[in-house]
Formats: C-alpha cells, sequence, structure tokens
C-alpha cells in the first residue's frame, strides 16, 4: 500500500514519461501542416472531389491524445486520418471512390512519391521531412468517406456539449476492398459503417468523469487542432499502457492492438485523479471487460470486446482467425500486472524505481524520464518547494523542506 507521499511521487515519475512519450509540438504542427495540405489539393477547383468539399480529420490515436513516439526513432509516427466528402456522384461505388482519391493524389508530383500500395481501406502516404532538431518520419492513412448534409453541425454539436447520447449519428460510410459491395454498390446505406469521431466523444466522456480539468472537446475535431501539451489521467495510462506493449513485442504483428487497450482501459478507468490509481485499476479489470459469445460460423465461444458505439462491431474478431493475437493479449495483461507490482514495491530510493522501469518501458525512454525529473526536482529544490516525508524518505511536495545548498569553492572566493 502506497503511502501518500509515495503515490505523488511515482504519479510525477509516470507524468514525466508520458511528456517523454509524447510527440513534439513541432512534429504535430508539421504533420497538421501535411493533412491540411493534403486537403487542399483534394479540393482544387480541377479536382472530380471539389463538388463535395472534402476535408480531413484526425481520427484514432491523434484525435485522442495517446499518440507515442515509436521505440525505434527511425520507424515512423502513425496518423490516421478521415477525408470526409459531403455526398457523391450517384454511380460511383466504393472502388470508383477509393480509386478517384488514389488518382487525384497521384496528380500531385510529390505526393506520388510518397504514395504506398493502395490499402483494405485507406491511402498511405509516406513522409520523410527534416525538422530544427532530427529526422522525423511519419506516415499518414488517408480513409475516404461519405457524410451526409449537416454532420458538421452535428459533429460540432457533439463535441461542445457536455453530454451527447446520440453518439450513432456520428457514423459514417467508407470504403473497404474486403466489402462483398465494393465494386458494384453505389448505395452508401450499404457500405460499411465507421465511427470514430463517435468513439472519440465516448473516449472524451470516459477521461473526464471526475475531473474539471479538460480541455475543449471543439479543438480535437478542428481541421488544425492545437498541440496538447497537458494529459487527463486517462490519456497518460493508455499512452503508457502501449509502450509497455511496444517493448514487449518489439514489431511482433500480433501484439494486442492498440484499439483494444485503448477500449478496454476507458471501460476500466473510474474516474481516478491521477495516473497511479488509474493504471491499477485498468489493469486489475481489464479482462473484466472481455464477452464471450458463441460464434456460428467457427461453431464455439469466442472472446468479444465491443466497439463502445457499435455493438456489432468486435474489436477481437481477428483473435479467431489468428489464436496467437488472443494468447499474446493475455501474456501481456499478465506481464504488465507483473512489471507494474514490481515498480510499485519499490519504495526505498528512485534508484531502485528507474532499475525496475528499465526493462518494460526501455532503458533510453527511462533514461531520459528520470533526467527530467531530476532536473525539474532540482529546480524545484532551488525555489525552496521540495520536501521529504519524514516517515518514508520520499521526495515531493510534503513533510520537512529540503534546504537548497550553495557550495562555494576556492576559486568562487578569491
Amino acid at each position: 500500500m502506497l503511502t501518500n507521499e509515495q503515490k505523488i511521487q511515482f504519479n510525477e515519475i509516470f507524468e514525466e514519461l508520458g511528456n517523454n512519450l509524447d510527440i513534439s509540438e513541432t512534429q504535430h504542427e508539421n504533420a497538421v501542416k501535411s493533412y491540411q495540405a493534403v486537403g487542399s489539393w483534394l479540393s482544387k477547383e480541377d479536382s472530380l472531389l471539389a463538388k463535395y468539399n472534402p476535408k480531413i480529420l484526425t481520427q484514432g490515436s491523434f484525435l485522442l491524445g495517446t499518440v507515442i513516439k515509436p521505440v525505434n526513432e527511425n520507424d515512423d509516427i502513425d496518423i490516421d486520418l478521415v477525408c470526409e466528402l459531403t455526398g457523391k456522384n450517384e454511380s460511383w461505388t466504393q472502388k470508383d471512390l477509393k480509386k478517384i482519391v488514389g488518382d487525384r493524389l497521384k496528380q500531385n508530383d510529390t505526393y506520388k512519391e510518397m504514395l504506398n500500395a493502395e490499402g483494405r481501406r485507406c491511402w498511405t502516404l509516406e513522409y520523410r521531412k527534416e525538422s530544427k532538431n532530427k529526422k522525423e518520419k511519419y506516415h499518414m492513412d488517408i480513409l475516404p468517406s461519405i457524410i451526409s448534409d449537416g454532420y458538421s453541425v452535428l459533429l460540432t454539436k457533439a463535441f461542445s456539449e457536455n453530454i451527447f447520447e446520440e453518439v450513432d449519428k456520428l457514423a459514417i460510410r467508407i470504403t473497404d476492398k474486403e466489402s462483398l459491395n465494393y465494386s458494384y454498390d453505389s448505395d452508401t446505406e450499404n457500405w460499411l459503417k465507421s465511427n470514430p469521431f463517435g468513439y472519440g466523444r465516448w473516449f472524451f466522456n470516459r477521461t473526464a468523469i471526475s475531473t474539471k480539468k479538460l480541455f475543449s472537446l471543439n479543438e480535437s475535431i478542428k481541421p488544425a487542432p492545437k498541440y496538447q501539451a497537458e494529459k487527463l489521467p486517462l490519456q497518460r495510462a493508455v499512452q503508457i499502457l502501449k509502450r509497455h506493449r511496444d517493448i514487449m513485442f518489439q514489431g511482433d504483428v500480433d501484439k494486442p492492438i492498440s484499439i483494444i487497450i485503448t477500449t478496454l482501459s476507458g471501460r476500466s478507468y473510474n474516474g481516478e485523479e491521477n495516473i497511479v490509481d488509474a493504471i491499477k485499476n485498468i489493469i486489475s479489470n481489464m479482462h473484466l471487460h472481455i464477452a464471450e459469445k458463441f460464434d456460428l460460423s467457427s461453431n464455439k465461444k469466442i472472446k468479444y470486446i465491443a466497439n463502445p458505439v457499435n455493438k456489432e462491431e468486435n474489436f477481437a474478431d481477428k483473435w479467431v482467425e489468428h489464436p496467437k493475437r488472443e494468447t499474446n493479449f493475455y501474456k501481456w495483461l499478465e506481464q504488465v500486472r507483473i512489471d507494474f507490482d514490481s515498480i510499485f514495491s519499490k519504495t526505498q530510493g528512485l534508484q531502485f524505481i528507474n532499475e525496475s522501469m528499465q526493462k518494460p518501458f526501455g532503458e533510453s525512454l527511462t533514461t531520459k524520464t528520470f533526467s527530467s525529473y531530476g532536473t525539474k526536482k532540482l529546480e524545484q529544490r532551488k525555489q525552496g518547494g521540495l520536501k521529504v516525508a519524514t516517515v518514508t524518505g520520499t521526495i515531493g511536495s510534503s513533510g520537512k523542506t529540503i534546504q537548497n545548498h550553495n557550495f562555494y569553492g576556492a576559486k568562487e572566493k578569491e
């Protein structure tokens, strides 16, 4: 059982870990400028798409504020985007729409060079840009979609009100090469439905259960959202758990997917006001939100992790076809519990906490985290705000004030 002082210290350390997992403001701004430029190109007057007012918005971790840097700095940052079209030509099928978006991108010499092979649902642009600090690498998955008239007003309303129950109305229609009607059906009512913004609204509802401090939801769905430096406990918990996953599986394609970690974290989170309590509660209760249902196609019970805004969608549907993914998820959940139990048992000094975090989060990230944490504590000490708990010896904001020391050598006296 952690004391209040120990919990504060661990929370500060994990907040610093999250800070170091965040993409930089420069990376954020570069990404926004890049996808805004794509939107402008798709909507130019000479584009077949122009009359349908194409807009590019973020989805996934970029929308939720849970994006993290890759373990290997040479790997790409993933940015998921939605290309919204208000209506379409009546004769266009999913295949037609997908091709028209791709062809428009290929008409731009820059995008033509960046364009990867066509994906199941998206077109992918691979960026290799130079910033002032280091080489940045990211790729953008652009999902063509159809929305109805008035959708933008509905979306703004959903993200501006404290309570919004009708998230199903935020669903969009998307292209999917694996759909049986992909090449012949022009009726969007029969196209695959997706609801990335409804999911985002659900997630933000979960983050704000018991806290007053919440960034503007409306900001997150703007074409150019501002950089979010401060994160809420659920957002930080998801980032930290995703990093643990990445270190444990090191690129294994059968690793637990982010949407499952995010969904189970959101369902398990119970309004904890700090990262420590949030993580403890999440990893203790994740398994309770995995159901079992009888599957007629396989004639057996399967695991079911329902999409919170579409109960018919099972985020664990690939576990049937790829049983290793189910095995790996439970291996990961067991290991994350073991690792956090070990970390939280280290209450006798920062060195031991540091050592316990090296393996589950990576040596480089952990070293950087404790370096920046130490720098902040040194500054806090200089300002007279650093204290030590008299019983546990934990350094924090309560207890006996640690006096700042000025060391004067002989040269300084001369």
